[in-house]
């Protein structure tokens, strides 16, 4: 027995998965943003708490935050390709400080600030583009000679390597620049503008605009291009990439050229940010990366920026509440408790061993 089919309602308009995870993750950054702005108001004064502008801590915050950002991406990109938790890479961060100085102090031999914004754009662009090129192919070079030799040794073997090549890059800047603090000529105007009650710098905005706009880059490039999805599909299982016709070697210097590149931008903005730089640069700010990193999830770009915002709200929030001495202390409280709880990170996934 048959029955006659009845006519489909049409289906009513929709967003895609894609979108609607975008919408909801822009939604609990800016319920994130709006929080963090609120406490970062909050002080100790001698007759209690109390609420006090939070604009310039708040700006503090996206500074800091964006400079841990760039250093933990490169961490979680490298290890996430092939497992291995690259030691020199905040050395590759202090080696781009000191690449971004000497072109501005040589090449270009600037003094002091610019104030044409035409002009100054030209020399950001003149130091920012080659100290990431350079900075690119010098990752690219440290992972073709000394850990693609190692890829199928022990573990533990491309991790001494790690730490060798870090040793490596401190020495040769110590060696060239000497290990007293080096100044770095401040191009930026001193001007700053008003601002929700606080005084704001441009280049804070300049700090916080490159680093989103390079992370924005990455996901992109990650989620959208080829040469990403090959990066993705060598992370979850390099044999079945292989097979699929996926250049291994190709992938892999890539990854590096990538994590290279974005240290050295975060190096560049550094030097800018606090005037000056020193060979020792790389193990304290390294560290705070890579903390970043595991307590976003290692192996997740996403959870490596949101570690660092995260290790530089507790930083500024702790000075802000005056103690910064402490500052450190609560950081890796912090991640202690994420890891006791949430071994993989905030946004990691368990996984099981590779191959």
């Amino acid at each position: 027995m048959s029955s006659a089919s009845q006519p489909q309602a049409r289906a009513t308009p929709s967003f895609r998965p894609d979108a609607a995870r975008a919408i909801r993750a822009a939604a609990v950054v800016v319920v994130a943003l709006l929080a963090a702005y609120a406490l970062l108001g909050l002080t100790q004064t001698p007759a209690g708490w109390a609420w006090t502008n939070p604009t310039q801590q708040f700006m503090n915050f996206l500074t800091l935050g964006a400079i841990y950002a760039l250093i933990a991406l490169g961490y979680t990109m490298v290890y996430g390709i092939i497992e291995l938790i690259n030691f020199a890479h905040g050395d590759l961060f202090m080696f781009g400080a000191f690449v971004a100085m000497w072109i501005l102090t040589v090449p270009l031999g600037m003094t002091g600030a610019v104030e044409n914004p035409l002009q100054l754009i030209v020399i950001l662009v003149v130091v920012m583009v080659p100290t990431m090129i350079f900075m690119g192919l010098l990752g690219t070079f440290i992972e073709r000679f000394a850990y693609r030799p190692l890829r199928h040794a022990p573990r533990l073997a491309p991790l001494i390597t790690a730490i060798g090549v870090s040793f490596i890059l401190i020495n040769v800047i110590y060696v060239v620049f000497g290990p007293s603090p080096v100044n770095v000529p401040q191009v930026f105007p001193l001007t700053r503008f008003e601002f929700l009650g606080g005084k704001i710098s441009f280049l804070s905005l300049f700090m916080v605009g490159v680093s989103v706009f390079l992370m924005v880059l990455l996901q992109l490039f990650v989620g959208r291009t080829r040469l990403g999805r090959a990066m993705r599909s060598t992370a979850q299982d390099r044999e079945a990439a292989e097979l699929m016709g996926v250049d291994i070697n190709q992938t892999i210097a890539i990854t590096f050229f990538i994590a290279a590149a974005l240290a050295g931008a975060g190096g560049t903005i550094q030097g800018l940010y606090f005037g000056s730089v020193q060979f020792n640069l790389g193990f304290f700010v390294g560290l705070k990366a890579f903390t970043a990193a595991v307590l976003g999830g290692i192996g997740n770009t996403t959870g490596a920026a949101l570690g660092g915002f995260i290790i530089a709200f507790i930083e500024v929030f702790a000075t802000q509440l005056g103690y910064s001495r402490w500052s450190e202390v609560a950081v890796f409280t912090v991640l202690i408790l994420v890891l006791v709880f949430r071994p993989s990170g905030i946004l990691g996934q368990q996984l099981g061993e590779r191959a």
